[in-house]
């Protein structure tokens, strides 16, 4: 995944733009009964339909986008500008999520792009460019935290331990990555 964090001119935070490359499995589900032509790719008009139908079944989950400011819940609205493209091998969805409101970021933002039923694993791009800022408040800067995949790795998660959770168990948040915003 690749993040923006959308700033107005006059530097209230409006929104998050995801960039989502799906890996080849889940892009070949995804598109199982989609006709393709000849050369293999997917009609616009075919794409168009499942961003569509993808975007309506994400609001259930607030469109796997969390943000907090100096600890409160920053609301989320619905999107209205929505993309799914096909390189041949792999699913790449846009989605902008605006803010409800348009909001002056707090001294520490956090965002957290996750599926909090752990169906979908999100990772940020290896580059430089995970998370961006388009115009953004002088002063501010951000940073990307990754979970530890070596530690997520070595642990022997047996039956013991998924039987042992709860609804009010928040162990998936070890697995997320996050965008930190510091503005002054």
């Amino acid at each position: 995944m690749t993040e923006q964090l959308l700033f107005s001119e006059d530097g209230k935070l409006i929104g998050i733009s995801n960039r989502w490359t799906f890996d080849e499995g889940y892009s070949s589900y995804a598109t199982q009964g989609v006709p393709k032509k000849a050369d293999g790719s997917i009609s616009t008009e075919a794409l168009d339909i499942l961003a569509k139908s993808n975007t309506e079944a994400l609001e259930e989950f607030e469109y796997f986008t969390k943000l907090r400011s100096d600890g409160r819940i920053i609301p989320l609205t619905t999107p209205k500008d929505f993309n799914l493209s096909f390189d041949g091998r792999n699913l790449i969805y846009t989605i902008t999520v605006p803010l409800k409101e348009p909001t002056k970021p707090g001294k520490i933002t956090i965002i957290e792009i996750h599926d909090p039923t752990f169906f979908v694993s999100f990772a940020f791009d290896g580059g430089p460019n995970a998370a961006s800022m388009v115009d953004a408040p002088s002063g501010c800067a951000l940073t990307t935290l990754r979970p530890n995949r070596e530690i997520q790795l070595s642990q022997n998660l047996g039956e013991t331990f998924f039987n042992s959770l709860s609804t009010n168990k928040n162990v998936g948040v070890e697995f997320f990555s996050r965008i930190i915003l510091a503005c002054p």
